[in-house]
């Protein structure tokens, strides 16, 4: 697959992934009493409504972050009434982890078409894992497009859900944290979480600690979808 093609599919499958994680921060937050996204019309997984919100973190960055390290990251956001968090703080909590969970579910679904495939006799483990090669098919044309997008799909819900769920602020896990603190306790972690100068400070850390974080689950999500490769 050239190069143009490989950056489309890295795209449509980033799209999808962050339409679908920010959709289900927004259907969350409805069940569990906030409307705001609902009001947006960002409970939706059409991902027009995300990309008119968020066009710089669904559209520059990504296109960025491809051509400087060939693989894709960026952002969405669906709104969130602040009253209604902090005087809700668990199901705000919540809220913030069923992003990350959808990405887990695609990570999963993703985990479920490689095993099905290798049954199947199309796919099989490469003998060195990148993000584009989790599985290999055993020939060329439908087949080796398929392992493509599915190892994109598997590889970019990971690296969403872990990136996602570090507990550093403006990031989900920071917010997931709520859910195990005390009234007294979480009052003193908000104030600390909405200061601004926090946040940029929280995201490049998060950055930079990202790839430690990140290499051994990566490393682990392999050898549990392989049993006895012995990836390393």
């Amino acid at each position: 697959m050239d190069y143009v093609a490989l950056g489309i599919v890295w795209y449509v499958v980033f799209i999808i992934s962050t339409t679908f994680h920010e959709a289900a921060h927004g259907f969350a937050a409805v069940k569990l009493g906030d409307p705001t996204a609902y009001h947006y019309g960002l409970v939706t997984i059409d991902p027009l409504p995300h990309i008119k919100r968020s066009p710089f973190g669904m559209v520059a960055i990504p296109i960025l972050s491809f051509l400087l390290s060939g693989w894709m990251i960026g952002w969405a956001s669906a709104p969130v009434d602040p009253y209604w968090a902090q005087a809700n703080r668990r199901r705000a909590a919540l809220m913030s982890a069923a992003g990350p969970a959808a990405n887990l579910l695609l990570v999963l679904a993703a985990a479920l078409l490689i095993r099905g495939g290798m049954l199947l006799g199309f796919f099989h483990a490469p003998q060195t894992s990148t993000f584009t090669r989790v599985t290999e098919a055993g020939a060329l044309g439908l087949a080796n497009a398929a392992a493509v997008v599915i190892s994109i799909l598997f590889s970019l819900n990971l690296i969403l859900l872990v990136f996602n769920l570090i507990p550093l602020p403006p990031l989900d896990g920071s917010n997931v944290l709520l859910f195990f603190l005390s009234d007294q306790a979480a009052h003193r972690y908000e104030s600390f979480l909405y200061q601004p100068m926090h946040r940029m400070i929280g995201l490049v850390i998060a950055w930079q600690f990202f790839g430690p974080v990140f290499d051994p689950i990566h490393t682990l999500a392999l050898n549990m979808l392989y049993p006895g490769a012995g990836y390393h």
